[in-house]
């Protein structure tokens, strides 16, 4: 009896010994980022003294067919003046906080998030909105190829939660969207102009791309003058284009 109660013991002593010496688990050290997060881009000289950048705000966060970790935004943030589309631009995340739609959050206070580093890189860029232009008309919409060793998506942003992806509700029906310079803003939706729709949410420079929400359903992409473009005709069109972002949905 002794010797079992012996061995007993023993056997309790080198489980606990294992338990104290096995690895913990390892916080998530990674940003967290989805339709709404600024991010900031084009930096000149250089992104650890920028003198010179361009601000606009994340759609949405998600996964395409193949697995990769895609990031949506407008494709008029990453066309230069003389109309070049700035596919392979770096982006990193602004870590100036939003504003609000009375009170915007200065442009000049954008600073990249250089801990996190770079976040991603701009794959493709279509068709700008060219509201104002004899241009032809376009989704305005960009895709992302995101880091995923750098970041983690999140169904959460400020004021707004993505949970589902769905057309634009009926004319009256009041949205919302979370842009990176005036926060959370709602209005009503107007109605249509040709590819898009139109409303009464207020945006600033700064939020084109900003995720427009009906409840937590994500319907569109901000781009100015009471614009957006609908998620299910620009994810359409990433099928059909094929490559980074094709097969578009939620992450989180």
């Amino acid at each position: 009896m002794l010797r079992t109660l012996r061995a007993l013991g023993l056997a309790l002593l080198l489980a606990c010994a294992g338990l104290a010496t096995a690895p913990a688990a390892s916080a998530d050290t990674r940003t967290a980022i989805g339709g709404g997060t600024g991010i900031i881009f084009r930096l000149t000289p250089s992104p650890e003294t920028p003198t010179g950048y361009y601000v606009c705000t994340l759609t949405a966060v998600g996964r395409d067919s193949a697995g990769n970790l895609v990031g949506l935004t407008n494709a008029h943030c990453f066309i230069d003046e003389q109309g070049n589309k700035l596919v392979g631009e770096k982006v990193y995340r602004d870590t100036s906080p939003a504003g609000t739609a009375f009170s915007p959050a200065p442009i000049a206070d954008s600073r990249p998030d250089l801990e996190t580093g770079a976040i991603g890189t701009v794959t493709y860029v279509s068709t700008p909105n060219n509201l104002l232009s004899t241009g032809p008309k376009g989704l305005d919409y960009a895709v992302i190829q995101l880091d995923e060793s750098r970041v983690a998506p999140t169904s959460t942003v400020g004021g707004v939660s993505i949970t589902s992806i769905g057309a634009p509700p009926a004319n009256g029906t009041r949205m919302c969207k979370q842009g990176h310079r005036t926060g959370l803003t709602c209005g009503m939706k107007l109605g249509t102009n040709g590819i898009w729709f139109t409303h009464l949410v207020w945006t600033d420079g700064g939020d084109s791309g900003s995720p427009v929400v009906d409840g937590q359903t994500l319907v569109g992409n901000a781009w100015g003058a009471q614009h957006s473009s609908p998620i299910l005709s620009i994810i359409d069109e990433m099928n059909a284009h094929g490559g980074v972002g094709a097969g578009f949905h939620l992450a989180a």
